[in-house]
């Protein structure tokens, strides 16, 4: 049977909803694309923690409403700063801050020690993009399309789009998309390595709550060593990699997940894991 729990967000341009252990969090300003707001972006930041917390959360799907997953920043607030305190802020202050609201954001979304999918029902463009590449897996409908933006209105980039798309395509791929700004459709997505799978637009919501139930369904804790597993290729040599893996993996043998496990291999059923 289905459980599904509302979380309140703290205003409707966010929306959480944890269904069979899975944290579907939306971003909710259709009308804009989903771009980031004022409102939006801290509530979304609370989210991230708040659900990476939560011990009833095995997973987190993170999608928009409508045709987008996320615009990015507001253009058109860019260059009439309403924000009074800003406009006081010196430059330092203004770095200190940005990196602040980054660490909280990106930062945390990839810190997060559960698997998180971003599921795109049309453009990710700009922070939305970066937003989309710090989740460890990327589902796209046919329809949608990725931009990194930035060149447009020309700024270098932020919430640490050029780490991400870097390890994701590659030092040449990465390169071309920052310096054009082009409209990338879900298929080359695909095929450059950017989303994981492309599914029908209607199929899209279904198949991404699909793929998370299925990983919320998992061993938390196995999947949490996976992950700093997988981190750690990425940021120490070979052996040192290894030597972690053997300690980790020594560690899952005495759960009672791993046991549940191997029980139910023999007895040809499914696993029901505890988290322990």
């Amino acid at each position: 049977m289905t459980t599904e729990t509302k979380i309140d967000t703290g205003t409707d341009e966010l929306l959480c909803v944890i269904r069979d252990r899975v944290a579907i969090i939306t971003l909710n300003r259709p009308e804009v694309r989903n771009a980031m707001s004022d409102t939006l972006t801290p509530a979304l930041r609370t989210m991230i923690k708040t659900c990476g917390e939560n011990p009833d959360v095995g997973v987190l799907l993170l999608t928009g409403a409508g045709a987008a997953f996320c615009a990015g920043g507001n253009v058109k607030g860019m260059g009439a700063h309403r924000d009074k305190k800003k406009l006081e802020m010196s430059d330092e202050e203004k770095v200190a801050d940005l990196q602040e609201r980054q660490r909280l954001l990106t930062g945390a979304l990839a810190s997060v020690r559960k698997p998180t999918i971003a599921a795109l029902p049309g453009p990710a463009v700009g922070a939305g993009l970066a937003i989309a590449l710090a989740c460890d897996i990327r589902i796209a409908a046919q329809s949608a399309f990725v931009s990194t933006g930035y060149l447009r209105v020309a700024l270098s980039g932020d919430y640490g789009i050029a780490w991400l798309l870097t390890r994701l395509v590659g030092t040449s791929r990465a390169r071309e998309l920052m310096f054009t700004a082009e409209k990338v459709d879900a298929a080359r997505c695909e095929a450059i390595g950017l989303v994981n799978r492309v599914v029908p637009d209607d199929r899209l919501q279904a198949e991404a709550f699909a793929l998370a139930r299925s990983m919320a369904e998992g061993p938390t804790l196995a999947l949490r060593y996976m992950k700093d597993n997988l981190d750690e290729a990425l940021q120490f040599d070979f052996a040192t990699a290894r030597d972690h893996e053997a300690e980790r993996l020594v560690r899952l043998t005495t759960t009672a997940d791993h046991k549940e496990a191997v029980q139910a291999f023999i007895d040809k059923r499914k696993p029901v894991f505890s988290g322990h």
